[in-house]
């Protein structure tokens, strides 16, 4: 059996760097430290986060006091304007490359363009943009959503940072066709695209691939969909736990890929985790053998 791990994997720049702003603001301030939703979307870290005492708050309204940290996924100018109204400390942990994402929407929506942004409606980076946009957002999860769409003079097209370039591609190609003059902008970040890129490979030369991360992970998701496309025989896991024997039955190569909110110890142990099942699998089948 062989084990081999995407290249890329890991938490991406984004990522530490939140992480590393909620674990000093947690070390410097005093009283109630908090995180307006999940800092990131992956569960072992933000439970690890809940027992150094940095809470994450879901609702707005349940935050009275204290210093509040604004999420990797950013949020609204609105959601700004109510957490210093409730006179609270903000500590910003918003990724650079949203940051850069939102001063682009705030940008296009002050030239009056129509903005199309590809992305999961649910997901906090896109409401945090649709607040940027001045009413001028529309989200489109995928070129079907294009289809009834009328032809229009000027258009602008962006992506959620973490969304598959595939599903991106097909978009703006659908939207070529309803629109005379179609400003593209590819805002999916480095790092997902070099993620999605080393996944893709992968896929192609395992015969299992095992994606780690949080099910809320947006561009954990993508990476599992890439995979899905090329490699039936792909699973999307949340902890090492998950793994069965079944899923490695017939598997020699084995893969495995993380999301950039997945920490190095979730991947080293989906490692341990596989090498017990071959190990002890290859017991039984010694076993067997031997009985006969």
């Amino acid at each position: 059996m062989e084990i081999i791990i995407a290249k890329n994997t890991g938490l991406c720049y984004g990522v530490k760097l939140a992480l590393k702003i909620a674990r000093e603001t947690r070390r410097r301030r005093d009283g109630k430290v908090s995180t307006l939703g999940e800092l990131i979307h992956n569960p072992q870290v933000i439970a690890d986060l809940e027992n150094q005492g940095v809470a994450s708050i879901e609702a707005l309204k349940d935050i009275k006091e204290g210093t509040v940290i604004i999420r990797s996924h950013g949020v609204s100018p609105e959601i700004y304007k109510i957490l210093k109204k409730k006179k609270l400390e903000i500590i910003d942990a918003t990724c650079p490359i949203v940051k850069k994402i939102q001063r682009l929407v705030a940008k296009l929506a002050q030239e009056n363009k129509e903005i199309i942004i590809v992305g999961n409606k649910e997901h906090p980076e896109i409401r945090g943009l649709i607040g940027y946009s001045r009413g001028r957002g529309r989200i489109v999860e995928n070129e079907t959503q294009v289809g009834p769409m009328s032809f229009k003079k000027k258009r602008a097209v962006l992506a959620q940072s973490t969304q598959d370039l595939y599903l991106f591609e097909k978009v703006v190609s659908a939207l070529i066709e309803k629109t005379e003059e179609l400003q593209v902008f590819n805002t999916i970040c480095h790092s997902t695209q070099t993620r999605q890129r080393a996944t893709s490979e992968l896929a192609s030369k395992v015969n299992a691939l095992f994606i780690v991360g949080g099910k809320a992970s947006s561009n954990t998701g993508k990476l599992y969909q890439i995979s899905k496309r090329i490699l039936p025989q792909t699973y999307f896991i949340e902890s090492a736990g998950q793994i069965t024997p079944k899923m490695l039955r017939g598997a020699r190569i084995i893969g495995i890929s993380g999301g950039a909110s997945t920490p190095p110890e979730a991947i080293e142990a989906a490692v341990e985790r596989i090498q017990q099942n071959f190990e002890q699998h290859s017991h039984e089948e010694s076993r067997i053998q031997c009985q006969r």
